[in-house]
């Protein structure tokens, strides 16, 4: 598209990664004129994401499910191993998707496969314009919003939709309230070939240099990895040659899939973590990173990213439905108001979850070991903490409930 001065949108969303390729894609199958404003650069190989029961309902509802599900696995057992040496330490906890019946947690897939299903459904939607330029600023108005583009021309909407990523310049212009934090870790990523099956069961080493996650990919002998431990670790670990690398991944795992050889591109993900005290403004909407960032620790980040895209839908085709303006005040606030309690206690539980593995203070131990081995032992905390994981059950959003 190449001019879009004249054109004025109900909703246009900046970012065309996952989440705002699914915000878009929600609004726009509504009948709301959509438009998603960003270049759709390649996305790295090698990165993997596991996506929650709740956020595969989603991608079912947008028609992207389709096009990724041969090419994930499932996640039918989370397995969580303390390695810390505490001397509070647990036997390992298992969790069984069935026990809260489903077949899965969740599935693993390639991150890349995921968008590229996307940007497939997103030329096909109608409602939605896309606008493969950069976002070069953006000026809000009483009654819309005016985005400039880095090519020239503008777009306008009644309400814009941050989805630029964790250093969103939407948000930094806005002047909204951030809080951000980083960790003395780095989490190293790869792909991994073992010689033993994986069984559909992921596993989370606890360190006390952080978790250490190993998350199965198709054909059984595949898995992702999650390695976070101390940033000058990672950089040693990050520099050693495929084999020695496999050698060390084997050794932190206790041998428990066998032999491993890396299959993939490798990754250094610094450990940071950021959150804003409202993810709204005057005419826009912050979702997924450009309103939170997470460390890669128990598949939260993009989980979340989702969830905001899906609440946003909703409130969005509310305010259609009441013929109400959907960048207007009470609108922001109602999308506030529903994404506050999720978001804070995602944040809390990760943030104090890797914390809690850097310390060796007793007390510490004592209690982490105590909360593991009271779900080991309790089935029904063992089954509340499953749901809420897999998707808070208040105020979930429309297109991630299970049908009844």
């Amino acid at each position: 598209m190449s001019d879009t001065r004249a054109v004025r949108f109900d909703v246009a969303v900046v970012g065309a990664g996952a989440a705002g390729l699914a915000a878009a894609l929600s609004l726009a199958r509504e009948g709301i004129p959509t438009a998603l404003v960003g270049r759709h650069a390649p996305v790295a190989d090698g990165r993997t994401v596991a996506l929650l029961d709740g956020s595969v309902r989603f991608l079912e509802a947008l028609g992207a499910w389709a096009a990724v599900a041969p090419l994930a696995s499932p996640l039918c057992t989370l397995q969580i191993i303390d390695d810390t040496g505490s001397l509070f330490r647990p036997a390992p906890v298992r969790f069984q998707a069935a026990e809260i019946g489903l077949d899965a947690f969740g599935w693993n897939v390639e991150s890349a496969r995921l968008v590229e299903s996307l940007r497939a459904r997103a030329r096909a939607q109608a409602n939605l314009t896309l606008v493969e330029a950069d976002a070069a600023g953006t000026t809000p108005g009483e009654a819309a919003a005016r985005i400039t583009l880095a090519a020239g021309g503008t777009v306008e909407a009644r309400l814009v939709v941050g989805a630029d990523g964790g250093r969103s310049p939407l948000r930094a212009a806005s002047g909204l309230r951030v809080r951000d934090w980083t960790y003395p870790q780095s989490a190293l990523t790869t792909i991994l070939a073992h010689d033993r099956p994986h069984r559909d069961v992921s596993t989370e080493f606890h360190t006390r240099s952080g978790p250490f996650t190993l998350v199965p990919l198709p054909g059984g002998h595949r898995s992702s990895l999650v390695w976070v431990t101390g940033e000058t670790a990672a950089r040693r670990l990050a520099a050693l040659d495929d084999a020695d690398l496999g050698l060390a991944v084997e050794r932190q795992a206790r041998s428990m899939l066998g032999a491993m050889r890396v299959d993939g591109p490798r990754g250094l993900v610094p450990m940071r973590g950021l959150a804003v005290a409202r993810p709204v403004a005057q005419r826009l909407a912050l979702i997924g990173e450009a309103a939170h960032v997470f460390p890669p620790i128990g598949a939260q980040g993009l989980n979340l990213g989702l969830r905001d895209a899906a609440t946003l839908r909703d409130v969005v085709l509310g305010a259609a439905r009441d013929a109400r303006d959907p960048g207007s005040r009470p609108v922001l606030d109602g999308y506030a108001r529903a994404r506050r309690v999720d978001t804070a206690a995602r944040t809390a539980a990760v943030d104090l979850l890797n914390r809690s593995l850097l310390t060796d203070l007793l007390p510490v131990d004592a209690l982490r070991g105590l909360g593991l081995l009271a779900m080991a032992q309790l089935g029904p905390l063992r089954r509340l903490v499953m749901r809420e994981g897999v998707l808070p059950r208040l105020g979930a959003p429309e297109l991630m409930r299970a049908a009844r």
